[in-house]
């Protein structure tokens, strides 16, 4: 008997499926794999040698591609993973051979605020614990690999401070690198949300002693944000994971030029701790269809998409996959749309939009909620007015999408304080917009409560794409961030600090220009680059304080207003909740 999400937690739900699981060996033959392409963690998890899936299946079509976005959320989230694990559950009670590619949650938000990414209720991925805790390994071998570049780094500082030329070649074999310590560009990597290492000052030497390090200010990102983590979410293979990785620059030398891992000759030991991570993991639904998991979240500082291996990989398994993108369109959907794809050369058949009551009520006026604490009454009452207002969100959003020439499909992830007046209001907003709607129970009902949203994804596939390109390579990057501020997300116009201003100029000068993307950096609660301004902003600019670039993954990243690529942790964090019973060794407490 299948357990009530309305009166037990997720992490209960969990372990009550867990009991009827398929084996991995069941879910990788019901896909279409061999064995010898099945690289088995256990009983329930494996890992998956896309290569030689790919070599056997080249010549086959590739399924149906769907991308799943969302509307603006609040700090509660509003379900796309929920979304995309219902939705595939939806499609394979309709008969289809479905999968699904979600990123694997990171630490900081398991530990923290948000909790894991298996999704929720009866739309859910197991087995739940070890997907959200230590998994494959992979969020381990990134965090290894980026910090392996600083050890080469600042190992290489100190003996070049310590030693003339000549014993320095003598000792290391390696010419003088000259490194700026005011110019280095790379930083350490940590799968926690920890404020207090955002900015840190390494190096202090003991007493008399010039062997503990150099000292200098540094700073420390989540491993989702990592230059390393980009590039894994990016690569076609490893041949190309290694070149890029050799191309991450780690500083400028005292002459402006840059260093690379490849110059540290430290490019090769990060590729080896990544030999493994580099293949997508496999794990299921709840009812039992096929999970991709690679790459990580954070699309608002990061990358945010799960990888191009995995959806190269189920492409040629299924026939309709669903991938997923972090945060709202404007942020998730637009790097899918313009990074992402234009580097795998793939094009979504239709894009999924999780909208709620809930954040459309915050977009249309009503207080923000905040995790821990009682919803205010305006989420709990009707109030239809409010859910008018905040579907100027939603048409945004919209709009988004189908500027990008996918059809959309608005997937109102219902819950039970939702009102058959206010889904109507929601409805009549998406008939106008030329957009198709679909209310989805699937939090509630597993697959039977998607089964609207199946429906009008395969309606929507059937249709033909005239999917599009918004920025192309050869435009300047100020003029891309230009056309991503004003025609996404709804600016008037873009404004840079001198020092953006430099660093642009800088890195239009460079040969392979025309190869980089744009990355954004911007809040993920508000379409513009201020979190308080809710509903669809207008009569504001993009404000860009400063410029990175992750010279491997061939990103250029434009940091909009007040963001930290290394989150924090909040004064109630989910790890409270968590605790092992001693007797069965169960975690409990997840969600």
């Amino acid at each position: 008997m299948t357990l009530d999400p309305r009166q037990v937690p997720d992490w209960q739900i969990a372990l009550d499926a867990e009991k009827r699981m398929k084996t991995i060996e069941t879910i990788a033959g019901e896909l279409g794999l061999e064995k010898q392409e099945v690289l088995p963690y256990g009983h329930y998890i494996a890992k998956i040698e896309d290569r030689a899936v790919l070599r056997r299946l080249a010549d086959r079509p590739n399924g149906k591609y769907i991308d799943v976005t969302a509307i603006t959320p609040t700090p509660l989230g509003e379900g796309k993973s929920t979304t995309t694990i219902g939705l595939v559950q939806g499609l394979g009670l309709r008969g289809k051979k479905s999968s699904a590619a979600i990123r694997q949650p990171s630490a900081g938000p398991v530990m923290g605020m948000k909790g894991s990414a298996a999704g929720g209720g009866l739309a859910q991925c197991i087995p739940l614990e070890p997907y959200s805790l230590n998994f494959t390994g992979d969020m381990h071998a990134i965090t290894q690999a980026n910090n392996m570049a600083m050890v080469a780094l600042t190992a290489r500082m100190q003996h070049e401070r310590n030693y003339t030329d000549e014993k320095l070649m003598a000792l290391s074999g390696m010419p003088r690198l000259s490194i700026d310590p005011t110019q280095v560009k790379m930083t350490w990597a940590m799968d926690f949300c920890v404020q207090s290492l955002r900015n840190i000052i390494l190096g202090i030497e003991g007493e008399g002693r010039r062997n503990d390090g150099f000292m200098m200010n540094s700073h420390f990102v989540i491993t989702a944000a990592s230059e390393v983590m980009s590039i894994l979410s990016l690569a076609t293979d490893l041949a190309d994971l290694r070149t890029r990785l050799g191309r991450i620059v780690v500083a400028l030398d005292r002459n402006g030029r840059p260093v690379t891992t490849e110059d540290l000759q430290v490019a090769g030991a990060m590729t080896a701790w990544l030999t493994n991570a580099i293949k997508p993991n496999l794990i299921q639904t709840l009812e039992g269809q096929p999970v991709f998991v690679h790459a990580g979240p954070f699309a608002n500082i990061s990358l945010g998409q799960s990888s191009i291996i995995a959806d190269k990989t189920a492409l040629k398994l299924s026939d309709y996959h669903v991938t997923e993108s972090g945060f709202g369109s404007e942020i998730g959907y637009e790097k899918f749309w313009n990074i992402k794809c234009r580097r795998s050369g793939l094009a979504p058949d239709a894009v999924v939009i999780v909208a709620t009551i809930r954040a459309l009520k915050r977009h249309g006026g009503a207080p923000a909620p905040v995790p821990g604490r009682p919803m205010p009454d305006e989420y709990t009452k009707e109030n239809v007015g409010l859910v008018e207002a905040g579907c100027q969100n939603l048409l945004r959003h919209i709009g988004i999408v189908q500027k990008s020439g996918v059809p959309a499909v608005v997937c109102l992830n219902a819950f039970v304080s939702d009102t058959r007046e206010e889904i109507a209001a929601v409805r009549r907003f998406c008939d106008n917009a030329h957009a198709r709607f679909a209310v989805s129970e699937h939090w509630a009902k597993g697959g039977e409560g998607a089964l609207e949203l199946a429906d009008a994804v395969l309606d929507a596939t059937s249709e033909q794409a005239d999917f599009k390109p918004l920025v192309t390579p050869e435009t300047p990057f100020a003029e891309r961030i230009s056309t991503i501020a004003t025609e996404v997300y709804g600016a008037e116009g873009v404004d840079f600090t001198e020092t953006a201003k430099r660093k642009l100029a800088d890195l239009q000068a460079r040969e392979d220009a025309k190869a980089l993307d744009i990355c954004m950096v911007k809040t993920q609660y508000s379409l513009s680059d201020n979190a308080r301004l809710c509903g669809a902003p207008t009569g504001w600019r993009l404000s860009v304080r400063d410029v990175l670039f992750h010279g491997g993954a061939g990103l250029v990243i434009p940091v909009a207003g007040d963001m930290s690529l290394m989150p924090g942790t909040g004064s109630r964090p989910a790890y409270r909740n968590i605790d092992v019973d001693v007797e069965t060794g169960t975690v409990t407490g997840l969600f």
